[in-house]
Formats: C-alpha cells, sequence, structure tokens
C-alpha cells in the first residue's frame, strides 16, 4: 500500500467530526505505560484492564463492543451514543489516527496509509470543518508524552534483544555450531501474536506488561527505564547460571520472542525486526 508522509506543517482535514467511526474495526496496539494510563482511566488495576480488556498478553486492545453496519466491532472501551468510555486514557493509535508513526534512522515520520485521507472513506463532513496543520493537531490530541513511551520502549526492546544476542553469541553456543537458535528466531518474527505469547508464557508476559511499578507513572521515560531494569534483573536472575547450550538455546529464544511481542506493542514490523537482528547475528559468526 502506497504511503504518504507528511511534515507538522502538511494542512489536513484533521478536525474530528466526533462520528465513532474509527472506534471500529481496529487494531489498536497498547504498550506497558499504555495499560497503565488505560487502567487510570478506568478506575482499575493495570492487570485488571489487561485481562479484561486486551488479547495476546495485552498487547492488542479488545475490539468486541456493538457491531456498525459493516459488521465491524467496536473498541471495548466504545459506548454507543457517547464514544470513548476513558477518553483521558486513550493511546497513541488512537490520539495520531487518521495519522501513522514511523520511526527509521531514529527520526520519526508522519504518515497516512494509500492515495485518499482516511477519514474521508467514512466521514466525508470533516471536509466542511477547518483544516489544521499535523503539528497543531498532535499538539490538540496530547500525544507528546504517549510518543515518548514509545521511543523509550523501543529503547528497552532493544535491550531485551541484546540479551537474546549474548545468550547465543557470548555463551559458546554459537561457536558450537549451533543452527537451530536463529532459525527459531526468524520463525517466531512470521508467527501470530497470539503463538508468541503462548510460547513467552504468563510470568514473563506479566512481567513484560504489567510490571510492579507504582510510582512515576505520570512521566512514561522514568517509566519504561525502570521496567527495563525490572526485566533485565529477572532475566539475570533465570539465565545467570545456565550451563548447557540446550538451556542457553531455549533462553535466547525466550528473550527474542520477548523482545518481539514488545516490538508488537509498538506497532513494528516484526518481521523486518528478526530479519535484522538474525543478519546481525550472522555478521558475528552465528549460522542458521
Amino acid at each position: 500500500m502506497q504511503t504518504t508522509k507528511l511534515t507538522s506543517k502538511s494542512i489536513l482535514p484533521l478536525t474530528c467530526s466526533r462520528s465513532g467511526t474509527c472506534c471500529f474495526g481496529k487494531a489498536v496496539m497498547l504498550n506497558p505505560w499504555e495499560i497503565v494510563c488505560f487502567s487510570k482511566a478506568k478506575k482499575i488495576s493495570s492487570r485488571e484492564f489487561r485481562d479484561l480488556y486486551s488479547e495476546f498478553g495485552g498487547i492488542q486492545l479488545r475490539f468486541d463492543g456493538k457491531e456498525d453496519k459493516k459488521g465491524q466491532k467496536s473498541c471495548s472501551q466504545y459506548i454507543p451514543d457517547f464514544g470513548c468510555s476513558v477518553h483521558e486514557g486513550r493511546p497513541l493509535a488512537c490520539r495520531l489516527y487518521p495519522l501513522g508513526r514511523q520511526i527509521q534512522f531514529d527520526k520519526a515520520q508522519y504518515i497516512f496509509e494509500g492515495t485518499t485521507f482516511p477519514c474521508l472513506t467514512d466521514c466525508a463532513e470533516v471536509l466542511e470543518l477547518p483544516k489544521m496543520s499535523v503539528g497543531n493537531y498532535l499538539k490538540g490530541q496530547k500525544a507528546d508524552l504517549f510518543e515518548k513511551a514509545q521511543d523509550e520502549y523501543l529503547i528497552v526492546m532493544q535491550n531485551i534483544a541484546d540479551i537474546g544476542f549474548e545468550l547465543f553469541l557470548d555463551s559458546g553456543l554459537s561457536e558450537s555450531g549451533d543452527t537451530e537458535t536463529l532459525k527459531a528466531w526468524r520463525k517466531l518474527g512470521n508467527e501470530t501474536p497470539e503463538i508468541v505469547a503462548q510460547k513467552i508464557g504468563k510470568d514473563w508476559l506479566d512481567a513484560l506488561m504489567i510490571p510492579e511499578i507504582t510510582d512515576e507513572i505520570e512521566n512514561p521515560v522514568v517509566f519504561a527505564k525502570k521496567h527495563n531494569d525490572l526485566l533485565l534483573e529477572k532475566a539475570q536472575q533465570q539465565f545467570g547460571s545456565l550451563q548447557t547450550f540446550e538451556e542457553l538455546h531455549k533462553a535466547s529464544v525466550l528473550m527474542i520472542a520477548i523482545a518481539l511481542h514488545l516490538a508488537k506493542s509498538l506497532g513494528a514490523d516484526t518481521k523486518g525486526i528478526a530479519d535484522h537482528w538474525i543478519e546481525t547475528a550472522k555478521s558475528f559468526g552465528g549460522k542458521e
């Protein structure tokens, strides 16, 4: 699909008509800090929100509400004739819509997919409303903190993956002639979120998506850094004394699975990331 790139000064029909059509039939991904924001707005715990309203261990918002005329189900947080029930806690995907945010070489670019602006498909009435710049739209959506959360969790994702690299490359596993580990990495990049969640298991899914952090929840950067430390500590405790190549293989695959699951929650291309990581490992002597 063609992608149209934008700047903060691009002028578009971004004034929302509040018809609610964008609350149906979407795939809205959630990172751990966004679950905290949602649960705070809902006045329930992060675990309760995750278990009641998300899928695949917490990375995707559940769409199981009322159907529209197209048969598309609404977001679990959507109330007919009212709108979003937790609007203040909505995630970045909702704040950006109909825009996307593409990160390449540490720079973010705003985009929309296709040649026709998405809002015009179901909400042609937006043409009668004032246009605005992308920058002003995002400011009004209070997207800044949520973008910072996404950026910081991309760092966490890579830190988790680095453990998978160390378990493979620095432990003697790669030098042993192992070819199964990178094959498993590649398979993970092509698996569905449901399958990857099953491979990760409840213990690590809880650690990944609902960390036990009760302070600093207003600051996504500090929150993500604390979460990063908890994950690295857990990995050290669990994998610090592995001895057999089989144990190292399983641990490396698990860490890559966790990193890719987090990548999926950030809207990243997991296949592309897995392929990149495999090529990187091969450049350091890994075999497939």
